[in-house]
């Protein structure tokens, strides 16, 4: 997994946050200088005019923090090697080497934190004495500049640590939206090619047809092929829509379509029997409408399939706060006919369609035929049942 460098951060466009922050050190640097100008008067033999100049120098460091984001190591070496002879530099270096230790590479940190740690080192080899106002003045610098240090590594590996979960959270999201889109192009492909596969097994096994008929099939095939390119066409069209568009803009099944999937079934020759009524129709979520819509296409995809030529049911039934139920059953097959052949994966796409519903689905044999139910929730979100699993009957 990999973050966007916080270097290409630093040399980015500054935003008013940024602003914000950069004006927020800059008054930090110099609240701290004013504070700890006491400290300044350790010399004696130091001039006015000294003074002066020292605070001007001191000044102009503070100002040198709206600089940070472009050059951070040259501020913080610049300001490390300017800090000896002048006092009033402690802010701006604190918030150079806060500025370094977030948004440079460890290496670079390290080759940076060495150039306060030489000096440090060299200060206690000398042995300072304990109740020199001196020593404690240094002791005090180092601090604040390692605790600085030390802050800015915690902040660079909060950033990359939030970083690295937008980048997994965003990854997951897009995961799923293929996932969405490959059940969408299984569910929608499958019902118009298995229609394909009927006609033309039916103009292979009629050869006696008369032209007439032999016209109209090919005619209802020709117009199943436009309308699977048509569909296949609209699901590439969401892969390639930006995220939050392609969805948006194309039609959705509902409930009310169920009546046109029945009627392209016997157009195909199937003796489907649709039994059953929602009432209210208009009042149903969509999403337990696009859901029902999708269990009737995979359950008369499935006969199609598996038991080619037997009688299907299609009931649908429900009413606002009872919630909606959708069946589908078929005669088991008999072995006779030519069964089409099918990936096995619909049922487990339609069992995560059915869960996100939060609706509950079951399907398998049941005495002697083949059912597939489901029970979706309707208006009713404290009373409908928890996401369901997609279980056999028993």
């Amino acid at each position: 997994m990999r973050t966007r460098p916080l270097r290409e951060r630093t040399t980015s466009p500054r935003t008013r946050r940024d602003w914000y922050a950069d004006i927020a050190f800059f008054l930090f640097a110099a609240v701290f200088s004013v504070l700890s100008a006491d400290s300044v008067h350790l010399d004696e033999d130091m001039s006015r005019q000294a003074l002066v100049i020292d605070q001007v120098v001191g000044a102009l460091a503070c100002g040198a923090v709206f600089l940070r984001r472009r050059w951070p190591v040259h501020l913080a070496l610049a300001l490390l090697v300017l800090g000896n002879p002048f006092h009033f530099l402690a802010g701006a270096t604190i918030v150079a080497m806060f500025t370094v230790a977030v948004h440079r590479p460890l290496r670079v940190t390290a080759w940076v934190t060495a150039a306060v740690g030489v000096p440090f080192v060299l200060f206690l080899a000398r042995s300072p004495e304990a109740d020199d106002p001196r020593t404690g003045s240094a002791l005090t610098y180092f601090a604040l500049i390692a605790g600085s240090i030390g802050w800015g590594l915690y902040v660079r590996q909060r950033r990359q640590m939030i970083a690295a979960l937008e980048e997994r959270a965003a990854a997951e999201a897009g995961r799923r939206a293929r996932e969405e889109i490959a059940r969408e192009m299984h569910d929608v492909l499958a019902h118009r090619l298995s229609l394909l596969s009927v006609h033309a097994g039916a103009l292979e096994f009629n050869q006696d047809a008369s032209k007439a008929d032999v016209r109209h099939a090919a005619g209802v095939i020709r117009d199943s092929a436009h309308q699977a390119l048509q569909d296949l066409r609209e699901v590439i069209g969401v892969l390639r829509a930006p995220a939050g568009d392609g969805a948006s803009g194309r039609p959705q099944p509902t409930l009310r379509d169920v009546d046109r999937l029945v009627a392209e079934s016997r157009e195909a020759g199937a003796n489907v029997v649709h039994r059953g009524r929602a009432d209210a129709e208009a009042a149903l979520p969509p999403v337990a409408g696009r859901t029902a819509y999708r269990i009737v296409q995979e359950g008369l995809t499935n006969a199609r399939k598996h038991a080619p030529g037997a009688p299907v049911t299609v009931t649908v039934s429900g009413r606002p706060g009872e919630g909606l139920t959708v069946e589908v059953v078929n005669p088991l097959a008999d072995g006779s006919g030519t069964a089409i052949p099918g990936a096995s994966q619909g049922l487990i796409g339609l069992g995560e369609r059915v869960a996100l519903a939060g609706g509950t689905l079951e399907h398998g044999p049941d005495d002697g035929t083949f059912a597939l139910r489901a029970r979706l929730p309707w208006d009713a979100p404290q009373e409908s049942p928890g996401p369901g699993k997609d279980r056999p009957l028993t």
